[in-house]
């Protein structure tokens, strides 16, 4: 890659290679780091230690929007996440919810089956297999569910999206991965949507998801910031263009209210 001097000196770039790649990629990391200067944060002692100890991929942004989406909720039906990983931002979710003083029950779903597993037997070129590597994971989330929320712990339903809404509809009786007997479906007061995140999978969960969201319910999608390099700009164009719903806040990624 050219370094940051050589990209701002077009003489120092060989003439066969074009400079716009470079300077797309630039803008792109200048407007990330404007982002990060203007993300607004939460400040909480208890979730500086959570995310100490508990893997994933949680942004303060994301937490900061979960926090006012739950201090918020129409009601106390259901809250849903997509997409569980080790835990942590079902953990977070469950936290905020007890020190908003609500007590609606959490839903969540995965199936643990990652991007790339379909590459190869193993990780690279090691010895752990993505079969071992898939348990390690989905035993974390266990292991962190029950030490960090054990008073409010998610309903976890090892299905895919597609397969958890079409229960979801069905108003099926399910069991989650903690041995416990539930029936799903009803209304959705906050949706978190940190599943597959190309277009066609999101736009899926969004659609699943409208189905059943309340009025004035909250939508937030993972990875979904203008600049980010996921398949989420458009879909989060055409839900700005949906008069059903009103953009929240950006926070960089995007929260929406459902108002018709």
């Amino acid at each position: 890659m050219q370094s940051l001097k050589a990209m701002m000196n077009p003489g120092r770039i060989e003439a066969t290679k074009s400079p716009k790649p470079m300077i797309a990629r630039l803008k792109t990391l200048l407007h990330l780091g404007a982002q990060q200067l203007t993300t607004k944060t939460i400040s909480d002692e208890y979730i500086n230690w959570l995310t100490f100890a508990n893997a994933g991929m949680l942004t303060k942004g994301n937490i900061y929007a979960m926090r006012f989406a739950i201090e918020n909720l129409p009601s106390g039906v259901p809250v849903v996440e997509i997409g569980s990983f080790c835990g942590l931002s079902a953990n977070v979710i469950s936290y905020l919810l007890k020190i908003a003083g609500k007590n609606n029950k959490i839903f969540c779903c995965d199936k643990w089956i990652f991007e790339g597993s379909e590459n190869g037997p193993n990780l690279g070129n090691s010895q752990i297999s993505h079969k071992d590597y898939r348990n390690f994971v989905k035993s974390s989330f266990i292991r962190n569910i029950e030490f960090f929320s054990p008073d409010n712990k998610p309903f976890a339903v090892e299905q895919t999206s597609d397969e958890f809404f079409l229960l979801w509809q069905k108003h099926a009786k399910a069991n989650d991965i903690f041995g416990r007997t539930t029936i799903l479906g009803g209304e959705i007061a906050f949706a978190y949507i940190d599943g597959n995140h190309t277009y066609e999978f999101a736009k899926r969960d969004f659609k699943n998801i409208d189905k059943s969201l309340e009025l004035g319910g909250f939508i937030l999608f993972d990875d979904s910031s203008d600049a980010d390099p996921f398949g989420l700009s458009k879909l989060m164009k055409e839900i700005k263009h949906n008069s059903n719903y009103q953009v929240v806040m950006k926070n960089p990624n995007y929260l929406f209210k459902k108002i018709a």
